[in-house]
């Protein structure tokens, strides 16, 4: 029986399951909205609903975000692994903090549990070089200016669902990010050295040329400035100068609103766009699965998709809700060799 807890940059989710390799059951969950110091909200929120549990509970599992290039795979946290993930943090400023800070009070509060940290970017992994490199001077790209890709726990879950030769999953919610995959392997995908490109998202711009951000510097905004435009006044919301949520922004299209309308249009045009590309990756489609908040609950998303792709041929089209928490689960079964085990011989760190 394992605990996982997913801390975002602005929510709480927590759950207790069961797990095998192959197969996790969710026998509690709870979430809510970050509010204050973390650790006081975690001592207050989850540690009260815990009490029941704490007897039959094994180990712990943390999503974290970015595992740069030397976490590949789930690992067991141990002292030497929470320092180089300290190091790795300036990668995804608003994301691994708080993981790190959730595995150090459940550390305190728990301190023979064993811990595991699952990682977005570990599923894309598997890009090839191809995929991964950017065309940067050398100097750059020794700094570790690359693709890494996000959203691999729900993209790993979607390939394990619906298993086939050439899968494009579609991770669409608050972020949005598509995977090629070729044989339950990540070869391709539209987020890169941050969750910032690629698709639209709810606040967030998707891909923009470069030259367009250095236009924006010369003509006086800060780097601050240009962080909060890009990760949280872009996407749906600065299209629609309305909403981020795409049911808001859904229905204020279908009454005329002419910003949601442009919103919805960008959008579909970039996705559209954007599975092309995967497509082309993958040389051929057998599924395109949807998942995400958006993906696996708009059934006129995937109505309108099928309508204006059908020059893909013959594709098989699903949506598949999202189970990170699960995956983290089987994850880390697959991983342990023992949740008894101590030290660092159970922990995964890939150089």
């Amino acid at each position: 029986m394992l605990l996982v807890l997913n801390v975002g940059s602005s929510s709480l989710k927590a759950a207790v399951l069961q797990a095998t390799a192959t197969s996790s059951t969710e026998l509690w969950r709870s979430e809510t909205q970050r509010q204050g110091a973390l650790q006081d909200q975690l001592s207050a929120w989850l540690e009260p609903q815990l009490k029941r549990w704490w007897p039959e509970l094994k180990a712990a599992g943390h999503r974290v975000v970015h595992g740069g290039e030397h976490f590949t795979a789930p690992t067991r946290i141990s002292a030497a692994v929470l320092e180089k993930l300290n190091a790795v943090s300036a990668l995804a400023p608003l994301h691994n903090p708080p993981a790190l800070e959730a595995i150090r009070w459940l550390q305190q509060l728990r301190p023979t549990l064993p811990q595991w940290a699952c990682f977005d970017t570990a599923f894309h992994a598997s890009l090839p070089p191809e995929a991964s490199t950017y065309a940067l001077p050398a100097s750059w790209r020794q700094l570790g200016c690359r693709r890494y890709g996000f959203h691999g726990l729900n993209h790993q879950h979607v390939a394990e669902a619906a298993p086939c030769h050439r899968l494009i999953s579609a991770h669409l919610g608050a972020g949005c990010s598509l995977a090629a995959v070729r044989d339950g392997r990540s070869i391709d995908t539209t987020m890169g050295f941050t969750p910032l490109e690629g698709l639209v998202m709810a606040s967030r711009s998707g891909s923009v040329d470069p030259g367009l951000l250095l236009h924006l510097q010369r003509q006086g905004l800060s780097l601050d400035e240009l962080d909060l435009g890009l990760n949280h006044h872009s996407g749906l919301l600065g299209l629609s100068g309305l909403s981020s949520d795409w049911r808001e922004v859904r229905a204020a299209a279908a009454t005329g609103h002419r910003g949601a309308q442009l919103g919805l249009a960008v959008f579909l045009h970039q996705l559209q766009r954007e599975i092309g590309a995967m497509a082309a990756s993958l040389k051929g489609v057998d599924q395109i699965a949807l998942s995400g908040g958006i993906g696996a609950n708009d059934p006129s998303l995937l109505e309108e998709l099928q309508a204006a792709m059908g020059w893909l041929g013959p594709v098989h089209w699903k949506r598949i809700a999202a189970d990170e928490e699960g995956m983290i689960a089987r994850l880390i079964s697959r991983a342990d060799q023992g949740f008894d085990a101590t030290g660092d011989s159970a922990a995964t760190d890939r150089h």
